[in-house]
């Protein structure tokens, strides 16, 4: 049975895509979705979103990053992000899931670093790739079992 997720890590120009695998196990970078503005990005987001579910029409939930500081204070883009996760959640038919964000660049960063040691490069996949570490992050919160 496949179980997709879909995340974004947004941002105010550019906003990483990734999927998981069907098992809902795995994630992986999809795309970078470029614009002056989240609002200049929503239709093309919402393309990605119809593209997916027409390969795979058992897209189980969206994953979306809300920025935090480190203490846990929002930022100044924080309500940009619940503005979109609201009007989201009005579109599809699917969970749209809020999950902080924070450190998801900076651990993305470090994991292409390990193979790309060209910036211009790693800076071009790293929003994707912020999305990759973001949704599996969600995807292990749904798989870890208490201790016992």
């Amino acid at each position: 049975m496949s179980v997709r997720v879909l995340a974004f890590d947004l941002g105010a120009r550019r906003t990483g895509v990734a999927i998981s695998d069907a098992s809902g196990t795995l994630a992986r970078p999809l795309e970078v979705v470029q614009g002056p503005s989240l609002k200049a990005q929503w239709a093309a987001l919402l393309g990605v979103i119809s593209r997916v579910q027409a390969e795979d029409p058992a897209l189980a939930a969206i994953v979306v990053g809300v920025p935090h500081r480190l203490d846990g204070t929002a930022t100044d883009f924080t309500p940009k992000a619940l503005d979109f996760i609201e009007r989201l959640s009005r579109r599809v038919p699917v969970p749209v899931v809020p999950l902080d964000e924070r450190l998801t660049s900076v651990e993305a960063e470090a994991l292409l670093a390990e193979h790309e040691s060209d910036w211009r490069r790693r800076k071009a996949r790293l929003d994707a790739a912020a999305a990759a570490v973001l949704l599996q992050e969600y995807l292990d919160s749904r798989t870890r079992a208490p201790l016992a």
